[in-house]
């Protein structure tokens, strides 16, 4: 798909080298459609190399996407230049007057911590009950979608003993979701967190629907219907080398870690790991850009106060 983009972002030139479409402002003007308006909420420390994931997986549909990114407006991100966030980013109450066809929120390195020890907590809780009224379609990437299951749900993260931490079996729980279409029976995921969600607390919520589980993780990805929005708790938008650099890193610190499950070959990790979910990624996102321009109001002001249903 075309994605719109500013031509100083970094993710433009390595998107453009892979052969994906972008498109300057001035060559989206001339065409005569309604762009999809999608923000992406970005609370990763390593914002460059997640913004460019994100906006390879929107890319994933002939639709023309307009890619927003925000920030929260009090926190300062100590791991990226300021130059970078104040040239690329909106802070959350420069936006909130605006409407968006679609959300992504972040997962976050902070799952240790209490939700409501988290510095910018408050205003995430106003983003989250934000997304009614001015988003059409939110989702929840791990910490984001554990914020928006317990601020909406009341449902808890609980910590593991162990970290999650390498590419686990997915099951197809729900084949005919629109969400799934092209999907296999299973496949791998990556998964890189110390906290889950359990699948009888998800069970207590008649309005919640687990589409991809695993015995050995959890659920993997839940649709939430009232509030318009997905969770997912792993990690399709990785790169090949994600999980590497986040062995190596821990390795080089002597942090307690093990080799990621299943993601090196013969778990090797002097081997280069290989990337068995790309695809499965791409039919994700594409399918929810697609449900989402199939439900969301050509009126872009209508957002949040009707559901213009075109599918039938």
């Amino acid at each position: 798909m075309p994605i719109k983009i500013p031509s100083t972002l970094p993710a433009y030139n390595t998107l453009r080298d892979e052969g994906i479409m972008m498109l300057k402002a001035e060559e989206a003007e001339r065409q005569e459609i309604r762009p999809m308006r999608i923000a992406l909420l970005n609370l990763m420390p390593k914002k460059i190399e997640t913004e460019t994931q994100f906006a390879r997986l929107i890319a994933a549909s002939p639709l023309q996407v307009e890619l927003t990114l925000i920030r929260p407006t009090e926190h300062i991100s100590k791991t990226t230049s300021q130059a970078h966030i104040g040239a690329h980013y909106e802070a959350f109450q420069d936006v909130k007057e605006q409407k968006f066809d679609g959300l992504i929120i972040t997962g976050a390195p902070i799952e240790h911590l209490p939700f409501e020890e988290v510095t910018y907590w408050d205003e995430m809780v106003e983003i989250m009950d934000w997304t009614q009224t001015n988003v059409h379609s939110t989702f929840g990437v791990c910490w984001g979608g554990m914020a928006m299951l317990y601020h909406f749900h009341g449902i808890p993260k609980l910590m593991l003993e162990e970290k999650s931490f390498g590419c686990f079996p997915q099951e197809n729980l729900s084949p005919i979701s629109p969400y799934l279409r092209g999907f296999s029976d299973n496949f791998v995921i990556p998964v890189s967190r110390w906290t889950e969600i359990a699948q009888s607390d998800v069970d207590e919520v008649p309005d919640l629907v687990t589409l991809l589980g695993s015995d050995d993780t959890g659920p993997c990805l839940i649709e939430d219907p009232k509030h318009r929005a997905l969770y997912i708790f792993n990690h399709f938008e990785y790169d090949s080398d994600t999980l590497k650099q986040e062995y190596d890193r821990d390795v080089a610190k002597g942090a307690p870690i093990n080799v990621p499950m299943n993601y090196y070959p013969g778990d090797d990790p002097s081997k280069p790991p290989r990337n068995r979910w790309k695809s499965h990624a791409h039919l994700l996102y594409g399918n929810w850009i697609a449900e989402m321009y199939l439900t969301t109001p050509f009126d872009v002001d209508k957002i949040g106060s009707t559901v213009e249903d075109r599918r039938g």
